[in-house]
């Protein structure tokens, strides 16, 4: 397959799939059963123009068998008056009449054997136009439901994506929540334990500052002490130091 082949096929897959796009069943549904009363209107057309044709051929044949019927009559009044002569113009006139009523008699029974098949095919012609309306209309609603469907399928589906964006929105949130609550707590557990320095500047654990505690309460004791002992107090009260010096 050469290259144009190539693109005409591709462009002729392309424009059938746009036309199946484009085009609506019940569009086409409709479009059809219009066309088949159009042919049943046609067939009661030529019913009609049939049963026309066969009621003027009647109506000559109700002619011709008058005119036959009067010739005979006057032939009858010829030949008792006489006159064979006349009598036998007028048979020859009835017999002309006969042949002519034949024909006639002959295209009126086509006429009759048209309109009994135009009949026939015109009732079974119904019979189809009326089951293909039914079928339509069962075909337009069935694919109206379905086109409803798909809609609704097409919206529910784009609120099911919706919701699972926002629920994995919401579950990454929970989560930076848990982060930041388990980091809360590991921060307060290390500062009662005294892994990280308090905020108030103290260092050390507990147990740390009990002994700086205790270290600097010895300190201020030792101090106090020292201080007596360099005002000779030694332990005494400092009224009684203070008499004994003078």
């Amino acid at each position: 397959m050469g290259f144009f082949s190539r693109l005409a096929a591709i462009i002729k897959a392309k424009v059938n799939k746009l036309l199946d796009r484009a085009e609506d069943p019940r569009e086409t549904l409709d479009y059809s059963y219009e066309k088949q009363l159009e042919m049943l209107q046609k067939v009661r057309r030529g019913m009609a123009d049939v049963a026309t044709g066969k009621k003027r051929l009647d109506l000559q044949i109700d002619q011709l068998t008058a005119s036959s019927t009067k010739l005979e009559g006057q032939a009858k009044q010829a030949l008792a008056q006489g006159r064979e002569d006349l009598a036998r113009v007028a048979l020859e006139r009835k017999a002309g009449l006969a042949q002519q009523i034949e024909s006639i008699q002959g295209q009126r029974d086509n006429l009759q054997a048209e309109q009994d098949k135009l009949v026939l095919a015109e009732q079974k012609l119904t019979s189809r136009v009326e089951a293909f309306r039914t079928q339509k209309e069962t075909i337009k609603a069935q694919y109206s439901a379905a086109e409803a469907q798909t809609r609704i399928g097409e919206a529910v589906s784009g609120i099911s994506e919706d919701m699972a964006d926002m629920g994995m929105a919401m579950d990454r949130a929970k989560q930076k929540v848990e982060t930041m609550q388990a980091r809360a707590g590991a921060i307060d557990e290390l500062i009662e334990s005294g892994a990280l320095e308090d905020l108030t500047g103290q260092q050390g654990d507990s147990i740390d500052r009990e002994l700086n505690k205790v270290a600097a309460e010895g300190a201020v004791n030792a101090e106090l002490e020292a201080m007596k002992r360099e005002m000779g107090t030694g332990g005494a009260n400092p009224g009684q130091a203070a008499g004994g010096a003078s």
